[in-house]
């Protein structure tokens, strides 16, 4: 059966525990490595959810849909694409994406996000789940003008890396199947995606292995599984909500 795990800010100090209704029933220790029970329950209404784990790297995929890539006349690659959030962009749920300093068109892209549980380096295929302890929601917020503003440098780092540009969360959870998750995306209650994880051109098991040939993967880290049709601009002051059946529903407001 799956687990919610939970990071939360209570009375000036951070915990983690499994989110059970509307109750938090808190652990100590690690997370990822025997967490322990402990005697405290927390109120959810009583606490601030913060991002559910702290990733030394969150990787992000792109041309990883086949109706995005047919959409955008993409051929399929051989191998994974990817480009690397850096943390400053890391952002809690509920909390405001800031309009960068430089100007520009800022778009949404409602995203899987694969949780890694244990040290994972050059695994093979049909072990690589071992290494998955979950899955979360992800907004890979883009700069999009910036993107190929300088025809002789793609700027995908500084496009996707500004301050607040990566939203995660409410949730890390386990006990699921990627295959059968659908993203929905809505910008201001209109619903702008929904589209199955099943139409991913790497599954989540290729991804964690050929991801994990180029680069260890630590506890904590997160793939981010790319996205699908549907991706558009905001405005200041729209709500984007990222929602996948199973993990629940990642809310921020752009400003």
């Amino acid at each position: 059966m799956g687990q919610h795990w939970v990071r939360f800010l209570h009375a000036d100090a951070v915990h983690f525990g499994l989110l059970e209704g509307d109750t938090i029933q808190g652990y100590e220790g690690d997370m990822f490595t025997n967490p322990t029970l402990s005697n405290q329950v927390f109120d959810l209404h009583n606490v601030k959810l913060l991002m559910p784990t702290t990733p030394s790297k969150i990787l992000a995929m792109w041309n990883n849909f086949a109706a995005m890539g047919k959409k955008l006349n993409l051929s399929v690659p051989a191998e994974p694409l990817y480009l690397i959030k850096a943390p400053n962009s890391y952002l809690n749920p509920d909390e405001v994406i800031r309009q960068p300093l430089a100007a520009g068109k800022v778009v949404f892209e409602g995203e899987l996000g694969i949780v890694i549980g244990k040290p994972c380096k050059a695994v093979p295929v049909d072990k690589a789940m071992d290494y998955v302890f979950g899955y979360t929601c992800a907004n890979d917020v883009t700069a999009a003008e910036i993107l190929n503003r300088d025809p002789s440098f793609a700027q995908w780092v500084r496009a996707k890396g500004f301050d607040t540009f990566c939203p995660f969360g409410p949730v890390i959870a386990t006990g699921l199947d990627p295959a059968t998750l659908v993203v929905k995306t809505t910008l201001n209650g209109t619903v702008r995606q929904e589209y199955p994880v099943s139409d991913m051109l790497f599954s989540v098991a290729h991804l964690v292995s050929l991801v994990s040939q180029d680069m260890s993967l630590n506890p904590g880290d997160i793939i981010l599984c790319g996205t699908s049709v549907g991706v558009g601009s905001m405005k200041p002051g729209s709500t984007v909500d990222v929602e996948i059946t199973g993990i629940g529903k990642l809310s921020n407001r752009f400003d």
